[in-house]
């Protein structure tokens, strides 16, 4: 049975028993604690901790899931894998233990021609929580399983909670017994490579304390309702029901091991060391291919890591099997062709995920010879060290620079015999991201604990959003908090946050900036509202200052917002949308949205694309902007079904996660999006759009900068003040400032070219004096001397091969010569053959002398290179050498 038909069966299977489907969740996690899905339940999660009412009393997915924890060990073994698909079955306070086991029998064990998995009852072994009694009652007397296949195991094995204080439950297993050559009898507490887990049946019954681990915590009690909560990994299922030994061997991935196979000539199964690259690239490209399908784009930071980390350790695994040109394209081929039976919108999206794979591939491949050199080079130099270490610093170098992941940096050096100072690389690592968030907003939900908003909602129920008609309106204060905790009252000078029934103010999402305004209350207090935010769904929090008098819960009240605000943020969002299109015709579905800011007066736009957009194009997007802008179109929103939305051709912004009825907005006949934002009614409304540039934000992502309205019209006014600035000073027309302006820049570096070969020159002048120079050190000639402050490493290095030149080559010679530029000393030293003969090497003397001057250096015996921070030093750098020359002659 293909992995397909599993997945159909299944959701066809708890639909004609009253479930809900829910389609898959993006592996984008809904959750800031989390960078993808890891399970099956984590879009549930919400509905099991309370924050949300379940829509549906059942509900029934096949959820896409990223696990990357034990990546290393992807391939080493036949159990570990990053991507998988986790089956589930959900009850909210609705059926509990009798019906969820009942539901698991009867589709393992019903035959396929009656729609189930037809798997032989006989080899089914089922675990149970110790004290769990009334599961094993069920399994026993309802379903029939005999005593002895049903075993008891602990805590650890078999008992589930989320890690920290909130539903948990005893849980029981299901294993299928796969034979004797997997090993001895005795049950899954024996052998759970022979007795392998297929479905987990979680009974979600009890409320935990605080803890550490699976096992160290308290049961505070019962939960005011009972949930069942389930999970069948298909891949194993799919591994039983089609008779092979691991999950390599199923269908979706045993046909990418063949493909790499066929690209390398290397035939699975015939090397231990082969097979475990060829694992490696079957689970990583399909991973790569799921994480880009999703909207995730290779980077250097979360997600974008990890989806660039796995995709350069399949490309450098095929390179290891043999593999001398591009692979991911032929690679990629074959993953969208079968996992595309389940998620039919990887071939509808196929241009654009080979577009972002391609790209990285290529930047990778570009790097990696650079990269290898660089990484061999480090590891030569630890050796001649006697170490046995690579240091942090390369590492991260090569993190930094050539984006190696430290994995592949880990597996290049350990297949060299080194290991490499991880802690050294992490801590390089750490200080880089808290430099590069130094500047960077905090998170804006708050400083207060999340359970006081879901107290408010419980209470109060959901803030009613009236913003897209209205700019003001009455409403009463539901909720306060003030310096982090839930209040009765705040009074003036307060920062708070306010909770109203209904509200005007837009809360910050979707790329659109939060309002800003007043609320007003009937005591006649104001606060000054700053920021809107929406901690939990549903929850509009309005965050500001009490400005005068007290602010307190139940009083009726009065909000109003910026006006001038919203209506320019409103006519940025507008310009985004007209942006997205003109770029999609311009380029091709492929630049599609991967982010935006939507402020006043301006906004940005994120787009995918493997290159830079020529400026013409750019200049011909713009244009097409301004050109919809003149014909008036009118702007409309409506809400609909998320399918008639799609046949709708609406687009959809990857990464976001929508609801089963969206709101469409529509600009007449040139776009439509799914989109909760604010909009002008008409384009006229815009006035004007200025593109101010594009640039790379990452790999395959581009970003456009845009003014709209008033502020676009100020900066062309700006930019023509500038042009005749220029006209006037080159005399000339506007049209002829190209030309001037280049012929100007000629000059300039013509004359720039001149005076450094003068410079040059000059140095080089001062050769023949120092060669004649030189001292006798016990026969050693040594021309040692500091030469003229602000002499490039270029120049002094050419000025030393110079002097030892003009040495007779029979006779040992030493020239070292030092500088000093931008305050800091360099030095470049030299030996002839001869001296090297006497083992006077160059490296060993820059080691010494950039040791003298407070820092570092290496290079060849023949020639190195080095320098410091001590520019003082110089004469005792000089003083050390002839001292080292005159030890080793």
């Amino acid at each position: 049975m293909e992995s397909a038909e599993i997945r159909r069966r299944w959701l066809r299977f708890f639909e004609e028993r009253g479930h809900t489907v829910v389609p898959s969740a993006s592996l984008i996690a809904d959750d800031p604690t989390l960078l993808l899905v890891p399970a099956g339940m984590v879009p549930f999660k919400p509905y099991f901790l309370g924050e949300v009412k379940p829509p549906w009393p059942r509900a029934t997915s096949v959820q896409k899931c990223v696990r990357t924890p034990d990546i290393e060990e992807v391939g080493k073994t036949t159990r570990h894998g990053t991507f998988f698909q986790m089956c589930g079955n959900f009850s909210f306070g609705d059926y509990f233990k009798e019906g969820a086991i009942k539901h698991a029998w009867e589709l393992l064990t019903s035959s396929q021609d009656d729609g189930g998995y037809g798997l032989d009852p006989e080899k089914l072994w089922i675990t149970v929580y110790l004290d769990d009694d009334e599961a094993e009652r069920i399994w026993h007397e309802v379903v029939g399983v005999p005593k002895e296949r049903i075993q008891r195991l602990g805590k650890k094995e078999n008992y589930w909670s989320m890690g920290v204080p909130g539903p948990c439950g005893p849980c029981s297993e299901i294993n299928y017994d796969r034979g004797p050559e997997f090993g001895v009898e005795g049950g899954p507490a024996v052998n759970d490579e022979r007795y392998v887990e297929i479905w987990n049946l979680v009974f979600m019954q009890y409320e935990r304390g605080a803890g550490i681990g699976k096992e160290d915590f308290e049961i505070l009690g019962d939960l005011p309702s009972k949930n069942i909560d389930t999970g069948l990994g298909l891949e194993r299922l799919a591994m039983i029901l089609q008779g092979v030994r691991n999950m390599y061997e199923t269908d979706t991935l045993r046909v990418v091991i063949d493909k790499a196979g066929d690209l390398t000539g290397v035939r699975y199964g015939a090397a231990a060391d082969a097979d475990v690259s060829l694992r490696v690239v079957a689970d990583h490209m399909r991973t790569s291919t799921m994480l880009i399908g999703d909207g995730v784009t290779p980077g250097n930071e979360g997600r974008g890591y990890v989806l660039r980390r796995i995709m350069r350790r399949a490309i450098r695994n095929m390179r290891l099997l043999g593999a001398t040109g591009p692979v991911v394209a032929d690679l990629l081929d074959v993953v969208i062709k079968t996992m595309g039976q389940q998620y039919p919108e990887l071939l509808e999206d196929r241009k654009r995920i080979e577009t972002v794979a391609l790209a990285e591939e290529a930047a990778f491949l570009k790097t990696l010879k650079a990269g290898t050199n660089i990484l061999d080079t480090a590891v030569t130099e630890t050796k001649a060290a006697g170490g046995t270490v690579l240091p942090g610093d390369k590492a991260f170098l090569l993190h930094d620079t050539w984006g190696f992941p430290i994995d592949l940096t880990l597996e290049m050096a350990a297949e060299q015999g080194l290991s490499v100072d991880e802690n050294g690389f992490r801590r390089l690592m750490k200080e880089q991201r808290e430099r590069a968030k130094a500047d960077a907003q905090a998170k804006k939900h708050g400083h207060a604990d999340l359970s006081a908003y879901r107290e408010v909602a419980d209470r109060s129920g959901a803030t009613v959003f009236t913003g897209y008609t209205r700019t003001e309106g009455e409403s009463s204060v539901v909720g306060l908090l003030a310096n982090g905790v839930s209040a009765p009252a705040a009074q003036e000078g307060d920062e708070v946050e306010v909770v109203l029934d209904r509200t005007p103010f837009y809360a910050e999402g979707g790329g659109q900036l939060a309002d800003t305004g007043r609320i007003k209350l009937e005591s006649g207090a104001v606060v000054e509202v700053r920021d809107v935010q929406q901690p939990v769904p549903g929850v509009t929090v309005h965050k500001g200052v009490v400005q005068v008098g007290e602010v307190v819960v139940g009083s009726p009240a009065y909000a109003t917002i910026d006006v001038k605000r919203r209506r320019a943020i409103a006519r940025a969002h507008s310009a985004t949308h007209l942006t997205h299109q003109a770029l999609r015709d311009a380029l091709g579905p492929t630049a599609a949205q991967a982010g935006s800011e939507n402020s006043p007066g301006r906004f940005r736009f994120d787009f995918g694309s493997p290159t830079a957009v020529p400026g013409t194009v750019l200049t011909d997007v713009e244009q097409r902007i301004n050109e919809v802008l003149s014909r008036e179109l009118d702007v409309q929103a409506e809400v609909m079904s998320m399918e008639d939305a799609k046949k709708q051709g609406a687009i959809a912004e990857f990464g976001e996660k929508y609801g089963d009825r969206v709101r469409v907005v529509t600009i007449g006949d040139f776009s439509k999006e799914l989109c909760g934002g604010t909009h002008v009614a008409n384009t006229a409304q815009l006035g004007l759009v200025k593109l101010l540039g594009e640039s790379s934000i990452g790999s395959g992502v581009r970003r456009v900068e845009a003014l709209v309205g008033v502020d676009a019209y100020n900066f062309l006014a700006r930019e023509h003040t500038v042009v005749s600035q220029l006209t006037e000073l080159v005399k000339g027309r506007p049209e002829e400032l190209p030309e001037k302006i280049s012929g100007v820049l000629a000059k300039l570096k013509e004359a720039e070219k001149e005076i450094e070969r003068y410079r040059a020159e000059k140095v080089l002048q001062a050769a023949a004096g120092l060669a004649q120079e030189a001292k006798d050190v016990r026969g050693v000639a040594l021309a040692a001397a500091q030469v003229a402050d602000g002499t490039s490493a270029d120049d002094l290095r050419k000025l030393v091969l110079d002097v030892r030149g003009r040495i007779p080559g029979d006779r040992p010679a030493v020239v070292a010569l030092f500088t000093v530029a931008n305050g800091r000393p360099l030095t470049v030293i030299a030996t002839n053959e001869a001296a090297r003969e006497r083992g006077i090497k160059a490296g060993d003397l820059v080691r010494t002398a950039a040791k003298t001057l407070g820092g570092g250096g290496g290079g060849k015996p023949d020639v190195a290179q080095g320098g410091g921070q001590n520019a003082a030093a110089v004469p005792e750098a000089v003083e050390a050498v002839e001292r080292l020359v005159a030890e080793a002659a």
